[in-house]
């Protein structure tokens, strides 16, 4: 009998300001959670006869081969903790996946929310991932019974399909933790405890799968949605991988991390668009380069550092306070968004201050590109090649622009800008489609902010996948 069935999903994302020196935990970063988001649908029926066993099965039907099955030995997990090797019964291998079901495990058993002595659980996952993670070549579109959900589905495995740089190891990891915990767990509810429960295990079981301690943004926008974020030291999450599962429970109960992750949003009538320029890029090997630059020039990264911090931070405390006031005084605000919203970047960059925040937003995007500039060159990083500084240059000359970055790492993967309400939107994509430099290989996906990172939704939205 089945006992529950329910259905998450957590946030795709963006981080506008605070690309590298989102590693350092004295730095803060500017991130916006998009409306492309990873599901975990959940059923779990007891296993009468199976004492201390847990049957999972994750099942991302959108991909060829796209299924993971395992049988797991809970006294196993209780001797062995987070070193335990999970292994799916045909002998494929998901890392995000066997990390995530090992870690929530650890935790529930840490708790003695189910230990060797429970009956057993079979517990089946479905996995879905919104149009825009992924590249649409070779895909067929299919609808939900009720129309309410549409996925893409590929003639591909997962591995095999492009990625847009979205952050769908986050989400997924994120999403599923939700999902295997409300299994385990009557009392789970998407309040802000469990949050910060997810958010902790989902942080732990990403490192984990990575095989390395990632700055958190992603999974933290993933939880959250569009945050302003500081990360956490990197030894808290070290220590946990060889430490008992005593351990691993205090670092996923307690509540300060010494993290931020305040919750933001962008200013009424500025959406964040977001183009797939289909070109790839290995960020840790950017990463790498730039880390041995900083190294090598301790000084020089410091100046440039500097700079781009300072700038970094200008423009999210000028989004706050635009925020604040398109909120307090919406008919002024209103007033001046038509007026700037008929300039380009260079334009709003020269206003003056009476103008509130907008020309400290244009002058800010400037500054941070210059810097970002700067390491490309010095780092012998692709941070912003040449041909994404024509690209963002060509679409900032547009009416309504406010300026754009490569966002993150940087790189060839895509571009963010920052535009005035979405018929901004619609001009720049139809430019995108005639003879101009902005055409290229750019392709605008269908993005919205959100505010709200993991949710839980309705399970019935999905009948007919």
């Amino acid at each position: 009998m089945v006992q529950s069935q329910r259905a998450f999903s957590s946030t795709g994302k963006a981080i506008l300001a605070g690309g590298y020196l989102v590693l350092f935990p004295k730095y803060k970063a500017y991130v916006v959670a998009l409306s492309s988001r990873m599901h975990a649908l959940t059923k779990v029926t007891d296993l009468e006869n199976q004492v201390g066993i847990v049957k999972i099965t994750v099942d991302s039907p959108q991909f060829v081969n796209g299924s993971w099955s395992y049988e797991v030995d809970l006294s196993e997990i209780e001797n062995q903790g987070l070193s335990f090797q999970l292994k799916e019964i045909n002998g494929r291998r998901n890392p995000f996946v066997e990390a995530t079901i090992v870690t929530v495990l650890s935790y529930a058993i840490g708790v003695d929310s189910i230990n060797s002595r429970s009956v057993g659980k079979n517990i089946e996952i479905k996995i879905f991932s919104d149009a825009e993670y992924h590249s649409k070549d070779g895909s067929e579109e299919k609808s939900s019974a009720n129309g309410a959900y549409k996925f893409l589905y590929h003639s591909k495995e997962i591995t095999e399909v492009n990625k847009t740089g979205l952050g769908s190891s986050a989400g997924l990891v994120t999403s599923l933790t939700a999902a295997i915990l409300s299994t385990l767990f009557s009392s789970f509810t998407i309040n802000n405890e469990w949050k910060s429960k997810v958010h902790n295990i989902a942080q732990v079981a990403h490192c984990k799968a990575q095989g390395k301690i990632g700055s958190g943004f992603d999974v933290a926008s993933a939880t959250f949605g569009s945050i302003v974020y500081q990360r956490f030291e990197a030894s808290l999450i070290n220590k946990v991988f060889e430490s008992s599962i005593a351990d691993l429970v205090h670092l996923i109960d307690i509540k300060n991390w010494n993290m931020v992750n305040d919750q933001c949003s962008l200013p009424k009538g500025i959406r964040l668009l977001m183009g797939d320029v289909k070109g790839g890029s290995e960020t840790p090997k950017m990463v790498s380069k730039v880390m041995e630059w900083k190294n090598k020039n301790p000084e020089r990264a410091s100046e440039v550092w500097t700079k781009l911090n300072n700038s970094n931070m200008k423009l999210i405390d000028s989004l706050q306070k635009l925020d604040e006031f398109s909120q307090m005084e919406s008919d002024e605000y209103d007033q001046l968004t038509k007026s700037v919203s008929k300039m380009n970047a260079s334009e709003i960059a020269l206003l003056t201050k009476e103008n509130l925040y907008f020309e400290q937003i244009a002058q800010s995007i400037q500054c941070i590109r210059e810097c970002l500039q700067i390491m490309t060159e010095e780092t012998g990083a692709s941070i912003e090649p040449e041909s994404q500084t024509k690209l963002i240059d060509s679409v900032s000359a547009i009416t309504g622009v406010l300026g754009g970055v490569v966002p993150g790492a940087g790189g060839y993967d895509a571009i963010c800008m920052l535009v005035f309400a979405s018929e901004v939107e619609n001009i720049i994509k139809e430019t995108s489609k005639s003879d101009n430099p902005i055409s290229g290989n750019v392709r605008w996906m269908d993005l919205t902010e959100q505010r709200d990172g993991l949710i839980e939704e309705n399970y019935s939205d999905f009948n007919g996948f």
